[in-house]
């Protein structure tokens, strides 16, 4: 007889719940999007209503609706939502203003009350806690930014001055638990709205990347995490609360006592190669699904066939510039008449590759650790392509794992683990996830990027004063 542990995904845009075996094998999920956000002007970015929750319970519903098991066997649901966002609740737990989006730029600045009713402030894992178990409790692990925490200790300062300087007041804030302790049970209510059963245990997590990482298998300090999102980063594990470098920042890991490493990423990295392929409008789309095709899928072939280095076009992705350079463009550059779509959607897989093996190796190089392999997560590791692209970059064995929800599988690794199933993150690693292949660099190919390596980075250098003009001009 198998237990079964459910993990709860919240992201940027759409919730997901998974429920596990014991042993990692996933048995019934449930996806449901997240409405567009509210842009009421400038710097203002808001989750509609109650979407995060709603989304959240609808999930969970059809999650359940799939389950073909019996309900007194699930043991635990791990709870992973969104981090940096920020959400001000009244004294009853409600919202008592749109949540804030990680992307809204109050959560970069102290708090200030907007409304007269707010009584807590707290992240979107800490409402959805509440409306899970009607404790205000949250994990430690999500409090990355302008918070009063203090990061060597997992818990809330000692030092007043750090709640002056956030606009917190020490009341305002939740409870704090560890990773893989219990935040309460599901309650009557949310068990009706859910399908959740009552009294089932909730366990914390951490941040999303964190608990992505977690779900990935991340538990050394050798093995570097490439998470192809729309926001693509790369992440490391270890044990020291590092002050950010250069070339990396600190966040807490998915585990007690351990942090994140996260180096310089790509904004709208996976975004731009969907942005590609819906350029090639709806008669492309509808020709591969007459083939039983996605346009993805097609591409990939196509792009297979192109050489590397894609015949000379080589792509920056700054479609959405860097916050420190904010007159920058993407560029493609390097055409000729041998160059169709296939060297175009190739030349962006080598964009994001060349780039992420660039911020990779400079975070190696500040962590002095050295990466022995790269893991891969995300939607664009579906792409046996990117893949290799990648593993030919890094020069390092690039392994995809079972499953496609990471988070999902982080959040019921800390399930297990706070209910007993396996008795340690490491022991409930070994069991729940799983490799599905691996890729080894091809030398031919890795000597094309190595040789080209040096020329992408220099792009910028030639691109910013060209840019900087027409920004002025056109913005």
């Amino acid at each position: 007889m198998s237990r079964y542990l459910i993990g709860i995904d919240n992201g940027s845009q759409s919730s997901k719940v998974t429920i596990f075996d014991e042993h990692g094998t996933a048995v019934s999920e449930g996806r449901v999007p997240l409405a567009p956000s509210d842009l009421p002007r400038p710097g203002v970015v808001e989750h509609p209503g109650d979407d995060v929750w709603d989304s959240i319970a609808e999930a969970c519903r059809i999650a359940m609706r799939g389950f073909p098991g019996d309900l007194d066997d699930i043991v635990g649901v791990g709870l992973c939502t969104i981090r940096f966002c920020r959400a001000m609740l009244r004294a009853d737990g409600s919202l008592a203003q749109p949540m804030l989006s990680w992307m809204d730029a109050r959560v970069g600045q102290p708090f200030v009350a907007e409304h007269d009713d707010i009584r807590w402030v707290t992240t979107s894992s800490g409402y959805v806690t509440h409306r899970l178990t009607d404790r205000f409790r949250d994990t430690a692990a999500n409090y990355q930014g302008v918070w009063p925490i203090d990061t060597a200790t997992w818990s809330w300062s000692e030092d007043d001055r750090r709640y002056e300087e956030t606009g917190m007041a020490r009341e305002l804030l939740f409870e704090l638990v560890q990773p893989g302790d219990v935040l309460g049970t599901v309650s009557a209510a949310a068990a009706e709205l859910t399908g959740l059963p009552e009294g089932l245990p909730v366990i914390a997590t951490a941040n999303d990347k964190a608990v992505e990482a977690l779900g990935c298998g991340l538990l050394d300090s050798g093995t570097l995490l490439v998470s192809l999102g729309t926001y693509i980063a790369g992440m490391s594990v270890g044990e020291r609360d590092l002050p950010a470098g250069d070339a990396f920042w600190t966040n807490f890991g998915s585990a007690p006592g351990r942090y994140l490493y996260e180096s310089g990423g790509i904004r709208r990295g996976m975004w731009t190669v969907s942005w590609f392929r819906d350029l090639l409008g709806p008669a492309t789309a509808a020709a591969a699904a007459a083939a039983g095709d996605r346009v993805e899928d097609v591409l990939n072939r196509e792009a297979t066939e192109v050489p590397a280095g894609s015949d000379g076009l080589l792509t920056v992705l700054d479609w959405l510039a860097p916050a420190d350079a904010s007159f920058r463009k993407g560029s493609m550059l390097g055409f000729d008449g041998r160059h169709g779509r296939a060297h175009l959607y190739r030349s962006i897989l080598e964009g994001i590759a060349m780039t992420m093996g660039d911020r990779a190796r400079a975070m190696s190089e500040e962590l002095g650790v050295a990466f022995d392999r790269v893991v891969v997560s995300g939607g664009g590791s579906s792409s046996d392509l990117m893949m290799q692209i990648i593993a030919d970059v890094f020069r390092l064995p690039t392994v995809r794992m079972v499953g496609d929800s990471a988070a999902g599988r982080g959040a019921a690794v800390c399930a297990a683990v706070g209910t007993g199933v396996h008795p340690s993150f490491a022991d409930a690693v070994a069991v729940m996830v799983r490799e599905r292949d691996r890729f080894e660099p091809r030398d031919d190919d890795a000597a094309v990027y190595e040789a080209l390596g040096p020329i992408h980075r220099s792009i910028t250098m030639h691109t910013d004063d060209v840019y900087r003009q027409t920004a002025a001009i056109v913005g």
